[in-house]
């Protein structure tokens, strides 16, 4: 059936445009995380202790993630990426602005953690369904030899998400009192969340379905449950697609999650410095994607991986001596470094998931995978780095990170590239 064609601009708009929210939605909790709701919704004697009751609120979202893809995916899979969209970015729009009008332990007790998790886990399974589809918008009306650069749009929501949360809760913290700050101030990002839900929800409503999915329908080759051919069939790229993205989670998570908490505790920087920090090194997060899109395009998406998780590898060998108290320029350096290589492993990752698995079950497959990645990847990385710099010192969440990176390289070596022109074909498969 012939189907007006999406205009390229719409179409990275909203693949851009939702996984922004997405992300800012998600990072909005990472940072409350640690800044606000160890002390209004976990109330311990010991702060650290509470600080890791939060973390494991956080941790909830991972383990939501692939029951999102699971149930958005069938129905990405079955009825279209359009609406399964749509869908994915009310549901963790909704969680989020509930979070904001959540009574906190002082007014309502135990009901209030269990309340958030709840909502923690909303924000989860909408994440799950929205990543996929986001990336599957943006390859599927891709033209040939350009998978990874329109792959890359949906990628750049995590970065400028990061950067709309972390500088939201940047200005509440410099514009009120601590008092204000901890009374309602916390709640205007969850709930300024609304308007752009909105936002997102009206460009997506403009777009046409993609043409991969369509050519799916016309041929009649759905199955009837992709999350089970998923399984079946094609195993052996989830588990080593999987494998692929742990280190860029761990990476992530630990440059940002962790860092600010260690950062801010540990090591002592005010929350304003270290706040700064970070979202002068996202820049270069979200500066070295496209670059990044433009080697896998180039060179292969598989090589391009590969040379940037070893560089992995040797960052996390660095951490001892970068990171460190009394010291901003180490601090910065260590972030910058960090997040720089998370711009260069995060560009290709999308197009490289969506390449291992064929049309009928991409939607259910590469979020599958990305979203099992963060469950190993990402869930625990705050709490098991916290555990380890406080028992064993900084660098040995380094070597954690250096672990992770080796994990992931095996995967690298055991997967068959994608070339630039295989991965034009529709159905491409990189295992």
């Amino acid at each position: 059936m012939k189907q007006p064609a999406n205009k390229a601009r719409t179409v990275l708009f909203a693949s851009l445009i939702g996984t922004t929210i997405e992300f800012f939605d998600f990072y909005i909790y990472a940072t409350a995380a640690v800044l606000v709701f160890p002390k209004l919704f976990f109330p311990a004697a010991d702060p650290a202790a509470a600080t890791l009751q939060s973390f494991a609120t956080f941790a909830i979202a991972f383990f939501a993630r692939p029951v999102g893809s699971a149930l958005f995916g069938h129905f990405g899979d079955r009825i279209g990426r359009k609406a399964t969209l749509v869908a994915a970015l009310l549901t963790m729009g909704i969680s989020t602005i509930v979070i904001g009008l959540l009574p906190t332990y002082a007014s309502i007790g135990t009901l209030a953690p269990l309340l958030l998790a709840l909502c923690r886990f909303g924000q989860g399974l909408g994440l799950g369904g929205e990543w996929g589809g986001a990336v599957l918008l943006a390859t599927e009306n891709a033209p040939p030899g350009k998978r990874a650069w329109y792959g890359m749009f949906p990628q750049l929501g995590a970065p400028i998400g990061f950067l709309l949360s972390g500088g939201t809760f940047l200005i509440l913290t410099q514009t009120l009192t601590d008092a204000q700050f901890f009374g309602w101030g916390w709640r205007i990002p969850f709930l300024a969340s609304a308007l752009l839900v909105a936002v997102g929800l009206y460009v997506r409503l403009k777009i046409h379905e993609t043409p991969d999915f369509q050519a799916v329908l016309d041929k009649g080759e759905r199955v009837k449950v992709p999350f089970l051919t998923v399984f079946k069939d094609h195993g052996r790229a989830l588990l080593l697609g999987t494998l692929m993205a742990t280190s860029t989670f761990v990476l992530f998570y630990l440059l940002t999650v962790f860092a600010l908490s260690w950062g801010t505790t540990g090591l002592h920087y005010s929350r304003t410095q270290f706040l700064l920090l970070q979202l002068g090194a996202v820049v270069f997060f979200g500066l070295l994607i496209p670059p990044s899109a433009v080697i896998a395009d180039r060179f292969g998406r598989r090589a391009a991986m590969i040379g940037v998780t070893v560089a992995i590898m040797v960052f996390g060998l660095t951490f001892g001596a970068l990171f460190v108290a009394d010291n901003l320029v180490k601090a910065g350096l260590f972030l910058v470094i960090g997040l720089s290589l998370m711009g260069l492993t995060y560009g290709p990752l999308g197009t490289l998931l969506a390449e291992l698995f064929p049309p009928a079950v991409r939607y259910t497959g590469s979020s599958l995978t990305f979203n099992l990645a963060g469950i190993l990847g990402a869930s625990l990385a705050p709490y098991i780095a916290t555990s380890l710099a406080k028992d064993y010192g900084i660098e040995y969440v380094g070597y954690y990170l250096t672990g992770a990176a080796l994990l992931s390289l095996i995967a690298l070596m055991l997967t068959k590239g994608t070339s630039t022109q295989t991965a034009a074909k529709v159905g491409t498969t990189a295992a």
